[in-house]
């Protein structure tokens, strides 16, 4: 899965995240804090505020298992 931080229709930054750790109390936030103080400047800058969106990506462990069957 990735993490993404977008300002408007920009995308300014991503972050892999573990799959078994997203449901661990503060896993994402902590993401979110680092991207927010790394981009800081450009935040603000911006009109809105950012806004984060979560994804699946694709996993080897289950490509491999697609391939296998």
């Amino acid at each position: 899965m990735k993490l993404m931080m977008y300002i408007g229709n920009d995308l300014i930054d991503t972050a892999t995240l573990e799959d078994e750790r997203i449901p661990i109390p503060g896993y994402l936030g902590e993401f979110k804090r680092q991207m927010k103080q790394k981009h800081r400047e450009l935040i603000l800058q911006a009109p809105k505020p950012p806004e984060f969106l979560v994804t699946i990506t694709s996993n080897s462990k289950a490509e491999s298992k697609i391939q296998n069957s």
